[in-house]
């Protein structure tokens, strides 16, 4: 069967956000990695032991797994946005020309998914690419396995769990987490997304 690993991820010193942040954070994504494996490999030995018998276990095992597999995912989204340190936005960029036709301009997207970041609770802040109109979507995710938007590739994935930023921030000082984020971004990677 296959496992799933973990990634590793080429991290520079992130301003504003700490290296034991970062640690920490790194932690709980491994225990994502870790969870998908063993609930994959609990459906399959309850399936060969008796399908039929276990099938209520296995149909909760399978609905967690969403839980955790999307958590492995984000979070490869996540860190994979801060490799190679925070690079700036390209303004000739189809991302950059795609945000700019939905917001009005690069500085009010940014306005705007600030805004959505600061949304009361825990969840995810996504910007989503639509080829298929021709635009971009920002969208809160409050559970990372409920409320994606249907077959629209994730462009930038700002994590809004507290874990994401109680080490360095409270929750009351959110908002310096999300500006944090967003001046360590690579935006090469998010541009890259977008062009697939």
């Amino acid at each position: 069967m296959h496992t799933y690993q973990t990634q590793s991820f080429n991290l520079p010193e992130l301003p504003g956000l700490s290296e034991k942040q970062i640690t920490a954070h790194l932690g709980l994504y491994e225990s994502y990695v870790k969870h998908v494996n063993h609930l994959r490999e609990q459906i399959h030995t309850l399936t060969e032991l008796d399908g039929e018998k276990y099938a209520y276990a296995i149909m909760e095992t399978r609905r967690r797994l969403g839980f955790e597999f999307n958590g492995m995912r984000m979070h490869e989204y996540y860190f994979a946005q801060l490799e190679g340190g925070a690079t700036a936005a390209n303004p000739d960029s189809p991302l950059a020309h795609a945000v700019g036709e939905k917001y009005g301009s690069w500085d009010a997207f940014i306005a705007h998914f600030t805004t959505v970041g600061m949304s009361r609770g825990i969840g995810w802040t996504i910007l989503y690419a639509d080829h298929e109109k021709g635009t971009v979507h920002t969208a809160w995710v409050s559970d990372h396995e409920l409320g994606q938007l249907g077959g629209l590739p994730i462009i930038l994935a700002m994590d809004m769990w507290e874990h994401a930023f109680m080490v360095d921030y409270l929750p009351s000082e959110k908002k310096q987490y999300i500006e944090a984020f967003l001046k360590n971004v690579n935006w090469s990677v998010v541009e890259k997304r977008f062009g697939l």
